[in-house]
């Protein structure tokens, strides 16, 4: 953890603790995806990605665990997990890519470029596992979105993978008790930055109720 200047106990620390810690040390808020907050450090060669709930990530985090060695995906520096389900993941620093070059890497990947091969094979190996395991489960998404280029300049594929979060939110105003017993670290699972972006008041206000009423 000292190498980021992170706390010890990490394990016990809510994703807003963290984001601030970060950002009183020179992190600054680079952007916001669907899921999560990232940060760039101070010295501009790495990005937190901080989120209060995501369980497909850790198959993203596995994957490159399992490729260490393909220029395809990101340097993934640390990856732990936060209270209640939250995690924080400080990967290499990633650059916008031109979005026809993007477009036309999503386009190669889907039509089983054989340059992708390697990442592809690992890719289904997990997302089997995952799906075979995991409620909600969505699979591999690769987009022109999830392509983005390394400081040195190579092509580099993030998030592959994602969750049916529009099923898993039906759920929650279904029955949350039933996503409380299936997914039992989803304690913030209604501080997804997607639903403080795209909720109408009263959309989040009947999360909340739903959410609250699923309380043992």
């Amino acid at each position: 953890m000292a190498a980021f200047d992170l706390p010890s106990d990490l394990a016990v620390r809510t994703h807003r603790e963290v984001a601030a810690h970060l950002v009183l040390r020179g992190w600054i808020p680079g952007g916001v995806g669907d899921w999560a907050l990232a940060l760039r450090s101070p010295d501009g060669t790495s990005v937190a990605r901080v989120c209060p709930f995501d369980p497909a990530y850790a198959a993203f985090v596995e994957l490159c665990r399992r490729c260490p060695d393909s220029p395809y995906l990101p340097r993934v520096l640390l990856h732990a997990d936060l209270d209640g389900g939250a995690t924080l993941t400080v990967l290499e620093f990633l650059a916008p890519l031109d979005p026809a070059q993007a477009a036309d890497v999503a386009r190669r990947w889907a039509d089983g470029d054989p340059a992708f091969q390697d990442v592809r094979q690992a890719a289904l190996a997990v997302d089997a596992e995952w799906r075979a395991s995991m409620p909600w489960w969505d699979g591999i998404d690769l987009n022109a979105g999830n392509v983005r280029r390394g400081l040195d300049g190579r092509t580099v594929l993030i998030d592959v993978f994602c969750m049916d979060g529009e099923s898993l939110y039906g759920q929650v105003m279904k029955d949350a008790s039933v996503v409380r017993e299936r997914l039992p670290r989803s304690r913030h699972l209604l501080e997804i930055p997607y639903i403080a972006r795209e909720s109408a008041p009263e959309e989040i206000r009947a999360l909340r109720e739903a959410w609250e009423a699923g309380r043992p």
